[in-house]
């Protein structure tokens, strides 16, 4: 069957220990939660501290990933021990609908992608197989030749501001590889991200969190395109009205 795979997740109460311990405290679960499926491409957009990041380790571990980032099956001992990581908090109290059920895939976090393209290293070295080297590239590089590699699988794929790797013109490179990923019919996407460049992204389902919760939104209506429009017609003039208040 064709993506998406993952239909629904929704918060069952019954099974939150306590409401006033982090995650359960946002906003964004203090109530009734549910966020369906319904295209290839979901993409999450809001302001830092509404839930984007803690949402997506929740269903990267309701998919078997780490929520630290990674794979099925993958936990490097090196992950940043700065990581907050409260996805296996929330996925306790989530319940989910597939059609069928996808485990393989990948759960991307800027933060973690070094170490990630180490143990990809070292695991083929251990086997005797030429490594795919992907250190040797800068980081956006690595991130796209790696993805460039498995966006022809099946499988669902999380990133996690995937932006923050990646320059504007390397922007439009993950751009076309969403289409490759999207035209493939075997790829589910969730993402979460402060550029509007991504956002635009034609055919997906754009939804904003805020303190409210999840609604759809034009690319236009965001907050992000807003500021970028206004530095963009006057960059001197925005910056200058914008450090002086």
């Amino acid at each position: 069957m064709p993506a998406p795979y993952l239909k629904r997740v929704w918060l069952d109460p019954a099974r939150i220990t306590n409401r006033k311990v982090y995650p359960f405290v946002l906003p964004l679960l203090r109530g009734d939660f549910e966020l369906a499926f319904d295209k290839a491409i979901t993409i999450i957009v809001g302001e830092n501290g509404t839930g984007k990041s803690t949402l997506l380790e929740g269903i990267a571990v309701l998919a078997g990933f780490d929520d630290a980032g990674g794979g099925k099956g993958y936990r490097p001992v090196d992950h940043s021990r700065a990581l907050e990581e409260t996805g296996g908090s929330l996925a306790t109290a989530l319940r989910a609908s597939w059609l069928p059920k996808i485990t393989n895939g990948w759960f991307f976090r800027a933060e973690s992608f070094f170490s990630v393209a180490r143990y990809l290293d070292e695991a083929a070295m251990d086997v005797g197989a030429l490594p795919p080297d992907f250190l040797s590239y800068s980081h956006g590089e690595g991130f796209l030749r790696f993805f460039d590699e498995r966006c022809d699988r099946q499988g669902i794929f999380i990133f996690d501001e995937p932006e923050s790797a990646l320059s504007p013109s390397r922007q439009i490179e993950f751009l076309k590889l969403l289409r490759r990923m999207d035209q493939s019919g075997y790829c589910q996407v969730i993402m979460a991200t402060h550029a509007p460049l991504l956002m635009a992204y034609p055919n997906a389902t754009l939804l904003r969190l805020s303190k409210y919760g999840l609604e759809p939104v034009d690319v236009e209506q965001t907050d992000h395109y807003r500021v970028m429009r206004e530095f963009c017609a006057d960059p001197r003039g925005f910056v200058e009205a914008a450090i002086e208040e």
